[in-house]
């Protein structure tokens, strides 16, 4: 039975969470499709530039994401306390990049003289606008509303272009979220899209490699949980303690492991990260498989999982027997 949405965000158990959209009927609605003969893979880049635009608006950081032909997959970090820290401007210029404000507001910005009511209201609506800038739902519903509006006015129609609702899984613990950004990642390679990670268009994996290459600074460690916005740079303390440098090569790594024609594909080195966090090799290897991530509302260790159950009222969640045989401790 579907679930409320915010029976499935709890901030006080995570703040990461995964989210996947699919078009509706899973149509290649953004890719070659194959019934009409018609190609829509520039929609993908609607979809990246639509996020480069969100990151910098919402209080929400993108760690991860991989756009594929009929469905995209994103990994998010909702950082609640960055929004309470705005000023009531500032909150104001962020929501008005994406929606039209109410007279009042205008009239606050262009400093006429408000009554005692009217600033009163204005408090109240920019309060209503600082907490759905921290809001997933607000984030994915500016995501796939504009991408859809933008689509039926290509394909001059209306209707559906997402199926109904976006689905989301909490991330409870660092484990999780390493697994849920391979797997991620690895998306165009197990689709066979791509032969490497960085040859795999439209995923964060291709873009943290091209931006690394290009700067100067690219023998440096960095986190690998870090923005993908230019303007989200304050999130060093909310890091993932491994280097970028070991997560690509664990994405690597995974990625030749997957596909018995690419050189290296029995491996005995096991990337260390896997190690520092109790992660079995073997059944990571089976996670990072098509199904294999077989998780529903919550990721995590057997222990997250329980405190998670009960912070939701339940006795428990399903994924349970797959996390104790993937995260060892």
């Amino acid at each position: 039975m579907t679930r409320a949405r915010r029976e499935q965000v709890s901030l006080l158990d995570t703040p990461y969470y995964h989210c996947i959209s699919r078009c509706v009927r899973r149509a290649f609605l953004c890719g070659q499709d194959a019934q009409s003969g018609h190609c829509f893979e520039h929609r993908r880049q609607w979809i990246v530039e639509r996020l480069a635009l969100l990151a910098d608006v919402f209080a929400i950081d993108i760690a991860a994401y991989a756009i594929m032909s009929n469905h995209y997959h994103l990994v998010l970090h909702v950082h609640e306390t960055r929004a309470d820290g705005w000023t009531d401007d500032e909150v104001i210029k962020r929501w008005l990049t994406l929606f039209s404000g109410p007279p009042l507001i205008r009239r606050h910005q262009l400093e006429e003289e408000l009554t005692e009511s009217e600033r009163a209201k204005m408090v109240e609506i920019v309060a209503d606008w600082r907490e759905r800038l921290s809001d997933l739902s607000w984030f994915m519903r500016c995501l796939n509303e504009h991408i859809a509006r933008q689509a039926n006015q290509e394909d001059g129609c209306t209707g559906r272009f997402w199926e109904g609702r976006f689905k989301c899984q909490a991330l409870l613990d660092e484990q999780a979220l390493l697994t849920c950004m391979a797997y991620v990642d690895l998306n165009p390679l197990r689709a066979g899209l791509a032969a490497t990670p960085e040859a795999s268009d439209y995923t964060s994996v291709q873009q943290r490699v091209e931006e690394t290459a290009a700067s100067v600074e690219s023998d440096a460690v960095k986190p690998v949980l870090q923005s993908l916005s230019a303007a989200q740079q304050d999130i060093d303390n909310h890091a993932v303690p491994f280097a970028l440098a070991d997560y690509l090569e664990l994405v690597d790594w995974t990625g030749r492991c997957q596909r018995e024609d690419k050189r290296g594909y029995i491996s005995e080195r096991t990337p260390p990260i896997l190690q520092r966090l109790f992660i079995d090799p073997q059944q990571w290897q089976r996670t990072m498989l098509p199904a294999g991530l077989r998780f529903q509302q919550a990721v995590g260790s057997v222990a997250r999982l329980k405190q998670y159950a009960l912070n939701q009222g339940r006795r428990w969640v399903q994924g349970m027997g797959q996390a104790q045989r993937l995260y060892c401790s």
